[in-house]
């Protein structure tokens, strides 16, 4: 915790301090509004970390809520905003640059009075994109998730299990400021589905029981013709584990822990496995993680679906002869540019892909973490059909 809050005291110290160093110059502002202005860029610097200390001392109210309402907005523009400068910066050097080199061969220069107009109109124009841009990222996160469909083909399926449809939910972060209405909304857009199975791939919470266990209750309203089960994300090991476990069980759901559960219909079987968070183990010894121990004495020659909430548990998996792996974390990157990172940062970044054999699909998350912005990155449930590979429709047992 405290090596977290000096990183994030640091970055949002650089953060809004380049922000108000190479915006405010510029606007032109008298001696008051620019202290005003300065001020305003410190208060709205500090509303992020106020939410995070008072929790971190186990403080959990609506109030506490209010600032990282506040707090995480901010965050998002600033981000933005931290990020059109550095580009403005730099393309503002490459041309002056340039401009150097040609004024070697021509008598023309830029006056000073002139860059100046240009460096305020660049200041204004960055305001308002950015801000524009972070209201737009502000209605995509709160609008709720779009139905995302997918069609898997799976090796060695029985004709009964064609068709057999999972609806995945994950990274739904119930938290400062997801909240029960959210989740309702959740509830009902996965039930139109009217799926076989419900899968909850972890990180559904922010918080401790004790304050977000009404929040969470809707979940119990969730209707699967067959099951709901639930993996741990890395967030649960955050806000006491043990007690979330327990609490899923009593909203309906089968824990899956480094665990499978063989699934039927009709003459068709699968084995659904699930692990826990692929870092479990640094913080419970007790959760491995792994495939293998997970499908342990499944049922040999039936199609092996595993729940893994990080991407990186696909080798395991795959070693484990997992047919299908669901997973999320990422959020897709959530909002422009940081989809690039992401991407760095796992082996998989969102959709379905084929990992030598092994399906994987990721979902880009049911809700958001932070800022409450999405910007070019879609929430989603995802709707996953299983279907018989087409070279193996004759299969009957």
């Amino acid at each position: 915790m405290n090596f977290f809050f000096i990183f994030a005291t640091v970055t949002l110290v650089v953060l809004h301090g380049v922000v108000g160093v190479r915006i405010i110059p510029f606007l032109n502002l008298n001696q008051n509004l620019k202290i005003f202005t300065w001020c305003l860029v410190v208060i709205l610097g500090t509303l992020p970390i106020i939410p995070i200390i008072l929790r971190s001392k186990g403080y959990e109210k609506e109030f506490v809520d209010y600032f990282s309402w506040a707090g995480y907005i901010s965050l998002g523009f600033f981000v933005l905003t931290f990020l059109a400068v550095i580009t403005k910066d730099l393309i503002y050097f490459l041309v002056g640059f340039a401009s150097k080199i040609s004024s070697e061969y021509s008598s023309e220069t830029i006056s000073f009075e002139r860059r100046e107009f240009i460096q305020k109109l660049l200041s204004i124009g960055i305001i308002t994109t950015t801000g524009t841009s972070t209201i737009k990222g502000l209605y995509n996160a709160r609008k709720g998730p779009t139905i995302m469909k997918e069609n898997v083909p799976i090796n060695k399926l029985h004709k009964d299990m064609s068709n057999l449809t999972i609806a995945q939910i994950s990274d739904l972060h119930v938290g400062p400021t997801i909240k029960k209405g959210y989740v309702e909304n959740v509830v009902n857009e996965v039930n139109k589905l009217n799926p076989d199975i419900i899968a909850i791939t972890g990180d559904m919470v922010d918080g401790s029981v004790n304050y977000l266990a009404k929040h969470v209750e809707p979940l119990k309203d969730l209707h699967a013709n067959i099951g709901k089960f639930f993996v741990t994300g890395n967030h649960e090991y955050y806000s006491g584990v043990d007690q979330w476990l327990d609490k899923t069980d009593q909203l309906g759901f089968t824990n899956l822990i480094d665990s499978h559960e063989v699934i039927t219909k009709g003459n068709g079987k699968i084995s659904l496995g699930g692990v826990t968070d692929f870092r479990s183990k640094t913080i419970k010894s007790a959760h491995k993680s792994d495939a293998k121990i997970a499908f342990h004495n499944a049922p040999k020659n039936i199609p092996k679906i595993l729940l893994a909430h990080q991407p990186w548990s696909i080798y395991n998996a795959h070693d484990a002869g997992t047919d299908l792996q669901l997973s999320g974390h990422t959020h897709g990157g959530q909002f422009w540019p940081f989809v690039y990172p992401v991407q760095w940062a796992n082996p998989y970044t969102a959709g379905l892909h084929d990992h030598n054999g092994t399906w994987i699909y990721v979902n880009r998350g049911t809700g958001y973490w932070g800022p409450p912005l999405r910007l070019g990155v879609e929430s989603e449930i995802t709707m996953v059909t299983l279907k018989a590979n087409e070279k193996q429709k004759n299969l009957t047992s």
